[in-house]
């Protein structure tokens, strides 16, 4: 599914605004919002049928096994506490404090039905988290068939209805199709519509295309349509993904190589033609499995450091994590600290 008000930018010219540029860069943090944990693809919402691995995945996970790779900045104090009440009913409270993110108190739920395809998957999955001034976050995701998913998303800030995505996914034996709808708003006669379609020619090459469609009276002429095109190329143990934007003059390219068990490499160029500007990130994964850690590190071209190690504490519930970022040419530096309970 595109989600039309994700973390990333979009391409140059489809004239959504993109996110400030702050320091730390636009990435997951291993707390995860409402949001995110709607878009991250976890065993239990990866859960349509796989057709015995002919199926070759949605769209917008093209880069997914390079983009897991990379440390999942975050900056301040967090705390999260989960509770599962039931086997279908959970339960978390979370405490932040930050001084560049919002700090304060959020309460979240997740519900998971029991309309059951297999027994790593089942549907519908409610998720939503509120603050103490009622910002909401709610998501629900259904599977129809075991082809057809569908997912929506609100977002409300300030008694308002910010951001709004209906989307739906179908797999078929050797592709998938995607359609989102993403801030249709017909009184001011704007929205994004995004349809995408990947196919596996090969067992080993996929091959993509994603339109996307704008409108609305902040959209330079009124409208605007934006193609890219998308492939992946897999081997045993390394992937490499692309996808181009010709008319908007945007390439972003992943690569992707697991060293051994515990190691995993990747490497990641984001281009703008249009701006002649470009940005390469390299990273790593090590995991410890004796001492249940995990570290990973980034250094891109614009000489911005991050790093992240989790700690499991196990036998207990608990997993303890370290964050750090810095950009060297700005002076600026970023630290978190993190608890995991449950």
């Amino acid at each position: 599914m595109g989600n039309v008000f994700a973390a990333s930018p979009p391409p140059q010219g489809v004239g959504i605004p993109a996110p400030p540029l702050v320091s730390p860069p636009p990435s997951h943090s291993p707390f995860p919002t409402q949001q995110e944990s709607t878009d991250k693809k976890d065993p239990i919402l990866a859960a349509l049928p796989n057709d015995e691995g002919q199926n070759p995945g949605s769209f917008e996970d093209l880069h997914k096994k390079c983009k897991d790779i990379f440390p999942q900045i975050f900056e301040g104090g967090k705390l999260i506490i989960s509770k599962g009440l039931s086997s279908h009913f959970q339960i978390s409270h979370t405490v932040s404090l930050s001084t560049f993110q919002t700090s304060g108190y959020r309460f979240g739920c997740t519900y998971i039905g029991q309309k059951q395809f297999s027994p790593s998957e089942a549907y519908p999955i409610i998720i939503g988290d509120v603050d103490a001034s009622g910002n909401l976050n709610a998501s629900i995701i259904h599977a129809f068939t075991e082809r057809l998913r569908s997912k929506a998303v609100v977002q409300i800030q300030n008694n308002k209805c910010v951001a709004m995505q209906a989307s739906n996914d179908y797999k078929g034996k050797d592709y998938t199709a995607s359609l989102t709808l993403g801030n249709i708003d017909p009184l001011n006669e704007s929205g994004i519509v995004v349809s995408q379609y990947l196919q596996k020619v090969t067992s080993n090459l996929d091959l993509g295309a994603e339109l996307l469609y704008q409108y609305g009276q902040q959209v330079p002429g009124g409208e605007i349509t934006i193609m890219s095109l998308a492939g992946r190329l897999s081997g045993e143990s390394w992937q490499a993904s692309a996808n181009i934007s010709p008319f908007a003059g945007n390439l972003h390219t992943c690569y992707s190589h697991k060293i051994n068990e515990q190691l995993q490499i990747g490497a990641e160029l984001e281009t703008s033609l249009r701006l002649g500007e470009s940005t390469a990130t390299i990273g790593y994964q090590l995991e410890i499995p004796n001492a249940n850690v995990t570290f990973k590190g980034q250094l891109d071209s614009n000489w911005c450091l991050g790093a992240v190690m989790e700690k499991k504490l196990q036998p207990f519930p608990f997993t303890f994590a370290l964050s750090g970022y810095a950009n060297h040419v700005k002076g600026q530096y970023r630290f978190g600290i993190g608890l995991i309970v449950g």
